[in-house]
């Protein structure tokens, strides 16, 4: 069987839609909660490296985040697939050198816009669906890799290095059905946020979000 490890920082913020997807191709799922669990080099088929409320630039308060820096850059030398969603993605980002920092705070659904590297590979898949953002750090595009999405808050919204590492700023993994667990979770984040669209905006598009993301991840994960 092959396996997975999903390095978890909050327990709402998992694999959601991937899991399912992940499971059909024969994957075992390991969860390491960020804080709780031993964070060690990863020899899995597949490392997967979740959001969470702190970044990049939180390193002093919590070092748990140069453990897992570690993890992603040893997963980064031996050439082995990684994806990284909101803080995996701005860790893989520090881990290979570039700029991680603050930009005006993205929370809600809207759809990116893609490069032309993006609609020819898996982000194809998406089209103008929109998508969960839910973010206040931005990351640089490291020396290397390929801007794949963008939106006029934020112009680095994803990049792949080669074919086997994936880093997405937005929360396409999210499933739209849970939600609540993530306005109750974040709610100190919520200020100034129109909630109930947020709601609306989710009953609206996730349904045809959720077929979105597995032809996105599908297309990834096929192509390991």
């Amino acid at each position: 069987m092959r396996t997975v490890t999903a390095i978890r920082h909050v327990l709402f913020e998992d694999l959601g839609l991937l899991d399912p997807l992940l499971r059909e191709r024969g994957f075992g799922i390991r969860y390491v909660d960020a804080g709780v669990d031993s964070i060690e080099a990863v020899d899995d088929d597949l490392l997967v490296v979740l959001g969470g409320p702190i970044g990049v630039g939180d390193r002093a308060d919590y070092p748990v985040l140069d453990e897992e820096l570690a993890v992603i850059r040893k997963r980064l030398d031996d050439g082995a697939p990684l994806l990284g969603i909101c803080l995996g993605a701005q860790l893989i980002t520090a881990a290979l050198g570039a700029r991680v920092a603050p930009q005006a705070t993205e929370i809600g659904y809207a759809p990116v816009q893609l490069t032309d590297a993006g609609r020819a590979g898996p982000l194809g898949e998406l089209g103008n669906t929109p998508v969960l953002h839910w973010h206040g750090d931005m990351f640089q595009i490291p020396d290397g890799a390929v801007r794949l999405a963008s939106t006029d808050a934020c112009p680095n919204q994803a990049f792949a290095l080669g074919d086997r590492v994936l880093a997405l700023q937005f929360h396409l993994e999210t499933d739209h059905r849970r939600l609540e667990q993530w306005l109750i979770g974040h709610s100190a984040e919520l200020g100034g946020i129109d909630i109930q669209a947020v709601r609306a905006d989710a009953a609206r598009v996730g349904p045809e979000l959720v077929e979105r993301a597995r032809g996105v991840f599908g297309a990834w994960l096929d192509a390991l």
